[in-house]
């Protein structure tokens, strides 16, 4: 980003999670407290990059394996007699989509009960850093009205 940029920057979806990136802005004057609150953020994005890049890579490579011997199970290879990649039809790629799921049913739900807990974080760090932040504009106020 620009060094006059005052905004996060979010980046085109990664090629392996599909997430698009986020670079946080780190204003000059940064509390404590929100510097907390862009660390949880940012944690919490390397976090869902490193899972989905993951989860996806397991994915595509299962369901090519799938194909594979569903294909070799037929007598057929992976390519037709025109050159196109062979497929199957939705029935029996919901078959893969079904048994994909439930094998990997716990990891799903531990990285939602980790989700959650990193959500919850950064909204109560958020709730924090607006009470500070208002607190701080208020005083500002005060003095002001003051002078």
């Amino acid at each position: 980003p620009p060094a006059h940029s005052h905004n996060d920057w979010i980046g085109p979806p990664d090629k392996h999670s599909n997430l698009r990136p986020i670079i946080f802005y780190v204003p000059p004057e940064e509390s404590p407290l929100e510097r907390r609150l862009r660390e949880a953020r940012q944690e919490a994005q390397a976090c869902n990059q490193r899972f989905w890049a993951r989860h996806n890579c397991a994915f595509q490579q299962e369901k090519e394996e799938f194909i594979y011997s569903r294909l070799k199970a037929k007598g057929l290879e992976k390519r037709d007699e025109t050159g196109q990649k062979a497929t199957l039809n939705a029935e029996e790629m919901a078959d893969f989509y079904k048994d994909f799921l439930s094998k990997n049913f716990r990891k799903h739900m531990q990285y939602n009960r980790d989700w959650y807990k990193r959500n919850f974080t950064i909204t109560f760090l958020m709730g924090q850093v607006a009470l500070a932040r208002a607190l701080r504009w208020l005083r500002w106020k005060k003095k002001n009205v003051e002078h």
